[in-house]
């Protein structure tokens, strides 16, 4: 009878081990999604310097209501502001960095990414006492509410059509477009929209 329950509860534990292991295999891991591949469009290259390409990284996000912290030849970080809702705040924080790709400075890479951090606005109780000495020691509770911004969610924007938005608009400003009118990054691509053709007369 001794050996039946050892061997029930090894059987037992081994099922519980192998239940654990499948669990914890399925669960996704987030490094594995880092591919590090040579098409991430974290990155772009422009046949300009990197103090041009900087530069226009700069007016770009000037151009969209950005605040600039900090602008070299070779770095530049801006940050704005939402507020989609009445009680949640949302911050995007650009970092972007312009390498030379070679000796002449003809040619560089622009790395870019962008953080999103989400703030709930969370409600405090205060509580306080006021002692009253005409009614001898008699304290009444006072209670009161502050709100303060709590982070919540932070989170880099994974690369697609907002970064090539983006790069496309670098590329108005460095001149390298066909002169077209170029969208901003904001809400829809930065593509060139073609001009309307005048009716004839």
């Amino acid at each position: 009878m001794s050996r039946m329950y050892s061997f029930s509860r090894v059987s037992l534990l081994v099922l519980l081990g192998g239940a654990v292991a499948a669990c914890s295999s399925t669960k996704p891991k987030v490094y594995q999604g880092e591919e590090f591949s040579e098409t991430s469009t974290f990155s772009h290259d422009f046949a300009k310097s990197s103090a041009d390409t900087c530069e226009a990284a700069r007016r770009t996000l000037l151009s969209q209501g950005y605040i600039i912290k900090q602008a070299k030849d070779d770095l530049v970080d801006g940050h704005k502001h939402f507020q989609p809702e009445s009680d949640v705040h949302v911050e995007i924080e650009f970092h972007v960095v312009c390498a030379a790709n070679d000796k002449q400075g003809k040619s560089s890479t622009l790395f870019v990414s962008a953080t999103q951090d989400r703030y709930a606005l969370k409600k405090t109780n205060n509580s306080a006492s006021v002692g009253l000495s005409v009614l001898g020691s008699v304290s009444m509770p006072i209670g009161s509410t502050s709100d303060s911004l709590v982070k919540v969610a932070s989170e880099t924007i994974p690369a697609g059509q907002f970064y090539d938005r983006f790069f496309g608009l670098i590329e108005h400003y460095l001149g390298l477009d066909t002169g077209l009118p170029v969208q901003d990054f904001g809400d829809k691509p930065a593509l060139p929209v073609k001009p309307v053709p005048k009716a004839a007369e």
